[in-house]
């Protein structure tokens, strides 16, 4: 479990409007990743907190998820929009309508993009193209590559985006799907799904060096917020970032956790992803679990520092009913596969199946008793 509590900028109900009148630079040859570089400190804005209304009560027994949408269509058809330039795609973004496919063509668009368009789940927005489009944020002290704002029914397929202080967040979104992006080299997380974000898909996206500006705060994918920040970002209640599905995605050169799941959120499902804990300096897991009703499964892992997944009680009430199977753990240290932390609760309601394997771990699969199926 890292310490980091950075969840960024409090949310003020608009997009971000920072991009530099710059053009399409021209690309040679395919993106090289680049490795972990130690870090600069820095700080985040303070803001008023935002409005909404009160979260429901959270549910008393395991929801799991709902299965992921099929796959989005190609990048063409529909109302077709091809841009080339950073001001042409901010254009697309400002002006999107349900139903619009935005194609970039390849090169490096410089800035922070934002948009908050309302589509639809029979006629969703496109923005697409391939790892030869690339998003860059540019300053990994500075603002969020990709900001999706109050967006609905999104589909952000295919693209890279590297640098800004944070790679893709989604505040207040709704079935967005974000799949087979590229997410690399910025200041923090990688994708954040934050302020009640819900019934989104993050699935085959690939993660590397996150952490660039401070590692605790370099997670790989983020759900929800942290308690502590619950006043700066919403409203000073939980950010019920539930049912989202976060699946197939690689995750490796994070800094913190590959996946952290905040309390306050709910009904997720975190399935058949790929960990690799190497580069991890400000975690000791490579998932925290502090939501209730989350689905863990299939998932595999190498190289942690201690444990491979662990559980946690950071708010009264949370981190309960979270059940493991089939993920395959190789710890290679003295640490557990599934390490339920925290009082009794906690451990009385998680449900670790002995289905999970934890290779070579040195406490063994859990320190809760398995559950045979």
């Amino acid at each position: 479990m890292s310490t980091g509590t950075d969840d960024g900028t409090a949310y003020r109900g608009r997009m971000r409007r920072s991009v530099p009148t710059l053009t399409v630079l021209a690309l040679s040859g395919l993106l090289a990743l680049t490795g972990c570089t130690s870090t600069s400190g820095g700080g985040d804005d303070a803001a008023s907190p935002v409005t909404t209304p009160p979260a429901p009560t959270p549910p008393a027994g395991g929801t799991p998820a709902p299965p992921p949408p099929p796959p989005p269509a190609a990048c063409e058809g529909g109302q077709l929009i091809d841009v080339d330039d950073v001001q042409e795609l901010q254009q697309a973004l400002d002006e999107a309508q349900a139903g619009q496919v935005i194609r970039l063509a390849d090169g490096r668009y410089e800035g922070n993009f934002a948009a908050s368009a309302i589509a639809t789940a029979d006629a969703p927005i496109r923005l697409c193209g391939n790892r030869n489009a690339i998003l860059d944020g540019g300053d990994i002290d500075g603002d969020y590559t990709l900001h999706l704002s109050g967006a609905a029914f999104w589909q952000v397929t295919g693209l890279t985006v590297t640098g800004g202080q944070k790679g893709v967040m989604v505040d207040a979104g709704v079935g967005n799907r974000l799949e087979g992006l590229l997410v690399t080299s910025m200041g923090d997380e990688a994708i954040h799904l934050r302020l009640d974000s819900t019934d989104n898909v993050v699935m085959g996206n690939t993660v590397r060096d996150t952490g660039l500006r401070k590692p605790k705060y370099g997670e790989g994918i983020y759900v929800g917020t942290a308690e502590s920040n619950w006043c700066q970002i919403s409203d000073c209640r939980p950010d019920r970032s539930d049912r989202n599905v976060v699946e197939g995605n690689d995750i490796s050169g994070t800094t913190a956790e590959p996946v952290d799941i905040k309390e306050g959120t709910s009904g997720g499902t975190l399935r058949g992803n790929t960990f690799d804990g190497s580069a991890m300096v400000e975690s000791d897991s490579w998932v925290d679990v502090k939501g209730n009703d989350w689905i863990i499964e299939k998932n595999t892992g190498v190289a942690t520092p201690m444990d491979g997944f662990q559980v946690h009680e950071v708010a009264d009430g949370w981190g309960r009913n979270n059940v493991f199977s089939g993920n395959t753990a190789v710890i290679d240290g003295d640490g557990y596969g599934v390490n339920v932390a925290g009082p009794k609760g906690i451990r009385d309601t998680t449900q670790v199946d002995c289905d999970n394997r934890a290779d070579g771990a040195g406490s063994g699969l859990s320190n809760i008793e398995c559950t045979s199926s």
